[in-house]
């Protein structure tokens, strides 16, 4: 545990810090905006990797989707936690970094720029901080030895942030018109939806199959907490799931006019 969470507290920061250097050397000609949004988008692509493969791991392994064992299924949330809390300071720093190029913010780090920050992204820092408290907690120690199926297919759910992260990085190297944003967007749709809307059913269709039970009767037969958490995960998922819908529409939706305008 300890070993682990001093690697993890050490490779996020240190390979952001890494990028945001290799940027200043690469592309001197970039503000310093744009080095810490490209960094912080690398990094998050490298964690949601990690987290995917844990993932897959763990669920490929556990045949007895409530009693079978993995041990990734307990360290990678040690690897989580100092992700979480790397991810919410780099979100400030973006936000920061934004606001300054709007001219609404103070040259210096403040109470009003961390007030400004928290309103914009609460529903982001809300989730990060639920999965810090919340979550953690439960997958380790009050789920007890039971579960790490599941556990593994929330690992999952960081599929579809590669590719969520290269949109992003298109569109900051002002390639949105072109083929691979396009391509990208339509895997962002189908990665989002599979892994994080689709997660939720699957998980309880696995726990329905494993208990020889049919699947309407799954939310009465498992602890209420579960039930509550799945909740508090999947509401947010559909919130930002709309959102990319309707940037999908207006992307895909537009008529070449209108895009060669």
């Amino acid at each position: 545990m300890w070993r682990t969470l001093g690697l993890a507290s050490a490779f996020f920061p240190g390979l952001f810090a890494l990028c945001t250097r290799a940027l200043r050397w690469a592309a001197p000609a970039w503000s310093s905006r744009d080095r810490v949004l490209l960094s912080g988008r690398v990094v998050s692509t490298v964690q949601a990797t990690m987290a995917t493969v844990s993932g897959l791991t763990v669920v490929l392994s556990c045949g007895d989707v409530v009693r079978d064992r993995h041990w990734l299924a307990v360290e990678y949330i040690w690897v989580l936690v100092p992700y979480m809390t790397y991810d919410i300071y780099v979100m400030y720093l973006c936000h920061w970094h934004k606001s300054q190029e709007k001219g609404v913010a103070e040259k210096k780090h403040s109470l009003a720029s961390v007030r400004s920050f928290l309103l914009q992204e609460r529903l982001m820092v809300t989730h990060h901080l639920f999965i810090l408290i919340v979550l953690t907690p439960v997958a380790q120690h009050f789920r007890g030895e039971l579960g790490d199926f599941f556990v593994g297919c929330i690992f999952t759910a960081e599929l579809s942030t590669p590719f969520v992260s290269l949109g992003k990085i298109l569109m900051q190297l002002k390639m949105q018109h072109t083929l691979l944003h396009k391509v990208n967007g339509i895997l962002i749709l189908v990665t989002f939806f599979l892994c994080r809307i689709l997660l939720f059913p699957f998980m309880y269709a696995a726990y329905a199959r494993q208990a020889g039970i049919p699947l309407y009767l799954v939310p009465f037969r498992i602890p209420l907490h579960c039930n509550i958490a799945n909740a508090s995960l999947l509401a947010p998922q559909l919130y930002w799931f709309g959102l990319i819908c309707r940037k999908a529409a207006r992307l895909y939706g537009r008529s070449p006019a209108d895009k060669s305008s």
